[in-house]
C-alpha cells in the first residue's frame, strides 16, 4: 500500500472513530462513513471489504490509541514493576471509561482466532509488566497465570463500569477489584533470601526468559544448558512456584 492510500485509508477510519465515538457502532454505517470522509461507496469497499472489515480495522485503531497512551504513562512512573501494575490497571479502565464505544468494539466483541495485531500488543504489554515483576521475586504465581487473570479482571471491571450510567458509575469499585487481585498475584516486596520459595523460583525462571530472549543465539542464547536441561529446570521451576 503506498503512502498516498495509507494516508486516505487513516483519513477515513479518524472519520469512522469520530462517528463511533458520538453515536456508537450503529452510527457507523458505510453508508455514513463515506458521506462523512467525501468518499464514494466502492472506494470505502475497496479500502475494508464491508462493514465487519471496517469494524475489524476501527478495533485496531482504538487498540493503537490505547497502547499509545499507555506506553506514554507508564514511561513516567517509578521503576517499580508492581506499581506499574496498578498503574497499567487504571490505565486500561480509564481508557474504556472515557472511549466506551471503541471499548466495546475492542473487547466486548472478541471472536476467538480473530485478534488485530495490535490486541497482540497490548497483551504482550501486559505479559512485560509481570515478567518484571518475577524477575524482581514479587510475583507468587507464573506468568501465565498472572496474566489470564488480570485481563481477565480489567476487563470485567471496566465492561461493568461501562455498563453503569454515568452518574452510578463508582471508580472505587475498581481500585478494590484492583488491590484484591493485584494483591493475589504479587508480593508485598522481594524475597529474601531463604524465604518464599514460590516468588524466587518465578524470579529465576523469568531471568531464564530473559536469556533464552535476549541472549547470544551462538552462545546458547546466554544459558549453559542444553535445551532439553533448560526446558527441565524450567518446568521444575513452575512446580515449585505451585
Amino acid at each position: 500500500m503506498n503512502e498516498e492510500r495509507r494516508a486516505a485509508r487513516r483519513q477515513v477510519l479518524q472519520v469512522a472513530a469520530k462517528l463511533l465515538e458520538e453515536g456508537g457502532s450503529e452510527a457507523v454505517s458505510t453508508r455514513a462513513v463515506a458521506a462523512a470522509a467525501g468518499v464514494t461507496a466502492p472506494a470505502l469497499y475497496r479500502m475494508f471489504g464491508d462493514k465487519d472489515g471496517l469494524l475489524a480495522d476501527l478495533a485496531a485503531y482504538g487498540f493503537e490509541m490505547y497502547l499509545a497512551e499507555k506506553r506514554e504513562a507508564l514511561a513516567l512512573t517509578p521503576d517499580d514493576p508492581v506499581a506499574d501494575l496498578y498503574r497499567g490497571w487504571d490505565l486500561h479502565v480509564d481508557f474504556g471509561v472515557r472511549h466506551p464505544a471503541f471499548y466495546m468494539l475492542m473487547y466486548g466483541t472478541v471472536r476467538p482466532g480473530r485478534r488485530p495485531p495490535a490486541a497482540d500488543e497490548a497483551h504482550a504489554l501486559l505479559v512485560t509488566l509481570l515478567r518484571r515483576a518475577a524477575g524482581a521475586g514479587r510475583l507468587r504465581v507464573p506468568v501465565e497465570q498472572a496474566t489470564h487473570v488480570i485481563h481477565a479482571a480489567t476487563t470485567g471491571a471496566t465492561l461493568a463500569l461501562i455498563g453503569e450510567a454515568p452518574a452510578q458509575r463508582d471508580l472505587t469499585t475498581s481500585a478494590r477489584l484492583r488491590d484484591t487481585v493485584i494483591a493475589s498475584v504479587t508480593t508485598g516486596r522481594a524475597a529474601s533470601s531463604g524465604s518464599d520459595l514460590a516468588s524466587r523460583a518465578l524470579a529465576l525462571d523469568a531471568a531464564l526468559e530473559t536469556a533464552l530472549t535476549t541472549g547470544p543465539p551462538a552462545a546458547g542464547a546466554g544459558v549453559p544448558l542444553r535445551a532439553t536441561e533448560t526446558a527441565l529446570l524450567r518446568e521444575w521451576l513452575r512446580q515449585l512456584a505451585g
